[in-house]
């Protein structure tokens, strides 16, 4: 009977230990250097040569040849005076490859290194070409496959210094309980382009905010998860589509792991028309303003 009761008494307690409510992540001392650096380190990113503000276009390649440079005659038009009217073709094959052919005199290269002709997208991996300030490689989005153009020379992209943001706060720190799913899990996400594509979820997250309890799907990331958030900010102060998180994977032994909403920032596709940005699912809609992180980028003119 003893013996019984022991575990009884074991199990209750091991019952509550798992069941504690997420509440209120633990704030450490740097926690606002903590969240500047990652404003900085965000800036850095969107600014660096590829990166997502230099976007300066993007465009879909039809199967066999396609003309680029800046000419009206171009099949793929590049921005005025960046490249000679017809600088090449990009020949889309039957296998999905794709093919590139330089016209003669115009200095395309490759690594530093002056390319004529060459496969740019093997059917694996696209490779980086640059012209002058332009830099571009193919992209494949299920059946469109297209080319992204960079332009490294932008002054407005070169003053950047941040989006609007709410003030930190540090209550919008949260923990958040990990719930993994079984391997081979995957929810549909829908891009701006209307495709939708069955997607890894490693697990969900819990946590609460004022007493109420809240769950998000993510997705897999390099080391992190990946989180595609939409919440009622959307319809006025923050970007319509939504925005993204990336959170760590609980430490091992633990389930626990902190979502910080004053890190939650906006999708490429809120300042960028050249992008394929994923929307939040159904089940990551939540129905509560997170008055946190990056709010929408009104008027940017930096493309």
């Amino acid at each position: 009977m003893k013996k019984k009761i022991l575990f009884l008494l074991i199990s209750i307690v091991v019952a509550s230990c798992t069941s504690r409510v997420p509440g209120q992540a633990e704030i450490p001392d740097d926690y606002f250097d903590q969240v500047e650096e990652w404003k900085e380190s965000r800036i850095e990113s969107l600014t660096a040569p590829t990166g997502w503000m230099r976007l300066a276009g993007m465009y879909w390649l039809s199967e066999g040849e396609n003309h680029f440079g800046s000419s009206e005659d171009a099949d793929i038009r590049f921005p005025d005076g960046t490249i000679p009217g017809i600088a090449g073709s990009f020949i889309l094959q039957e296998d999905g490859t794709v093919r590139m052919t330089v016209a003669e005199g115009v200095d395309i290269t490759f690594q530093g290194e002056p390319v004529s002709d060459m496969i740019v997208y093997d059917g694996d991996e696209a490779y980086n070409l640059e012209y002058g300030s332009l830099e571009w490689l193919v992209i494949v989005r299920e059946e469109i496959t297209a080319i992204r153009l960079y332009n490294k020379e932008n002054e407005k992209v070169d003053a950047f210094r941040g989006f609007p943001a709410y003030d930190v706060d540090p209550q919008w720190n949260r923990e958040a309980r990990y719930i993994p799913y079984p391997d081979g899990t995957t929810i549909p996400i829908v891009n701006v382009l209307g495709q939708q594509v069955e997607t890894t979820t490693p697990g969900r997250v819990e946590f609460t905010l004022n007493g109420t309890l809240y769950s998000l799907d993510a997705l897999e990331g390099s080391d992190r998860m990946f989180i595609i958030l939409g919440d009622l900010s959307n319809r006025d102060e923050t970007y319509q589509a939504g925005r993204y998180m990336y959170i760590d994977y609980p430490e091992e032994g633990s389930e626990f792991t902190v979502i910080d909403f004053n890190k939650a920032y906006n999708p490429p596709c809120a300042y960028n028309l050249y992008t394929t940005c994923q929307l939040p699912p159904l089940q990551n809609r939540l129905d509560v303003a997170i008055r946190a992180g990056e709010m929408r980028p009104v008027e940017w003119e930096g493309l």
